[in-house]
């Protein structure tokens, strides 16, 4: 059993680099067009009233 004590090296190649970039670029285009339609669905919304208070509970306590 052969046992390599040197510590090794990992090289990304040009071709790896160039490759992520279009993918980053559709990322932050799909991230736009996302936050861009939250930010028309929020400037649309309608404001509700609150709703009124809830009438008072009544219980009922037997006396055993």
């Amino acid at each position: 059993m052969n046992i390599n004590k040197e510590q090794l090296e990992m090289g990304l190649e040009a071709s790896v680099k160039t490759n992520c970039r279009p993918r980053a670029e559709h990322r932050q285009k799909r991230a736009r067009w996302w936050f861009g339609q939250m930010r028309v669905l929020v400037n649309s919304a309608i404001d509700w009233k609150p709703a009124p208070p809830a009438r008072p509970e009544q219980i009922y306590f037997p006396l055993n």
